[in-house]
């Protein structure tokens, strides 16, 4: 996970699957290349947890960007190699904070992010990914109806920023 650039990193990175992006990224390639060759017509970018409320967990919130923008361009490099008409997915994945929830059963009113954290959350996301060239966007596993009201706040917000549109799927959970 490390790599050479995180190889003095102050927290434990095992697990943090998305910041691969950054130290192996010939793996991550060739794992869309794979994915192509059998016959994918669309991939998507490995930024399922790829945003500052998960990243907290590895004290990586300030990488979110990045690892979103280099998680799209391996993507479509993957796309371009392959030869074939294929499109990449931007995935925005569900956050490990829910709005809904408390997380606390003794205080039922408790929530640990707020509907505007989320937004902004999502709001860096989606600059990375959009930067980076995907061709839609994917909210992912969303589990919570309130976290996809935020993703989907976020996605017409940045779409207004960035003067676009892109499709945009909603895989619930």
């Amino acid at each position: 996970y490390r790599g050479k650039r995180f190889a003095d990193w102050k927290s434990d990175l095992k697990g943090n699957n998305d910041l691969l992006v950054l130290t192996q990224p010939e793996i991550i390639k060739n794992i869309h290349l794979e994915y192509l060759k059998a016959g994918a017509d669309i991939i998507e970018t490995n930024t399922f947890n790829a945003q500052k409320i998960s990243l907290a967990d590895y004290k990586m919130e300030s990488l979110a960007y990045e690892m979103n923008a280099e998680a799209a361009k391996l993507a479509k490099q993957a796309v371009k190699e392959s030869g074939k008409q294929a499109w990449v997915a931007g995935a925005l994945g569900p956050t490990n904070k829910t709005l809904s929830l408390s997380p606390n059963v003794n205080d039922p009113g408790f929530r640990a992010v707020t509907f505007d954290e989320v937004v902004e959350t999502y709001s860096e996301q989606l600059r990375g990914l959009i930067d980076g060239g995907v061709d839609l966007i994917l909210v992912e596993t969303i589990f919570d109806t309130l976290n996809a009201k935020a993703a989907m706040f976020a996605i017409q917000n940045i779409f207004e920023e960035k003067n676009i549109e892109l499709p945009v799927m909603i895989s619930g959970t």
